[in-house]
């Protein structure tokens, strides 16, 4: 049995869950935040890559917050009240979540962090935070694909393997209607 396995069969409180996402949304709320809007500017400006935000970059920017963080943050809600688990491995959902955001696609809690972080970096014009996303991106979805996949389908079995052939990884599509 994986460890994964032997965390998803551990039952833990909302109080326990909550706790358990705080340090995530620090890094998320806060410690990111900061270092695409504060940090890579000023190492922007130090390397002489910085130039000012624009108007469309500004627009481009919210555009994609506007898209991603509402779509992010509906999928961490489903984790939580109808999968019982949280988005962390080591108290993953109860159940597979095939409703919500995650019809859309097999990974909207990524799907929606990557267009909010790019958005802010893009908002800030800053190519360094720019490239930070695409980077922590490219292992956030190696990791979806070669660890939480593997995973899912030991967990969920044939009903997990039925819905990945049928739901895209990261690109959402419209559902097929019935």
């Amino acid at each position: 049995m994986s460890q994964f396995q032997k965390w998803a069969q551990q039952e833990h409180s909302s109080r326990a869950q909550a706790l358990a996402l705080l340090p995530a949304g620090i890094v998320l709320f806060l410690l990111l935040p900061y270092w695409l809007l504060v940090l890579c500017p000023s190492l922007d400006r130090a390397l002489g890559l910085a130039t000012p935000p624009s108007t469309t970059t500004i627009v481009v920017g919210a555009i994609l917050i506007a898209a991603g963080l509402p779509f992010g943050l509906w999928s961490v809600y489903v984790e939580l009240t109808r999968g019982d688990g949280t988005p962390l491995p080591i108290m993953p959902t109860q159940r597979l979540i095939v409703t919500g955001p995650f019809r859309y696609c097999r990974n909207p809690m990524a799907l929606g962090t990557i267009l909010a972080f790019l958005g802010l970096a893009i908002s800030r014009a800053t190519p360094i935070g720019i490239v930070s996303v695409i980077v922590l991106s490219g292992l956030l979805l190696l990791y979806d694909k070669r660890v939480e996949e593997r995973e899912l389908a030991e967990r969920f079995g044939e009903p997990y393997l039925q819905y990945k052939r049928e739901v895209p990884f990261i690109l959402p599509r419209l559902p097929k209607r019935d």
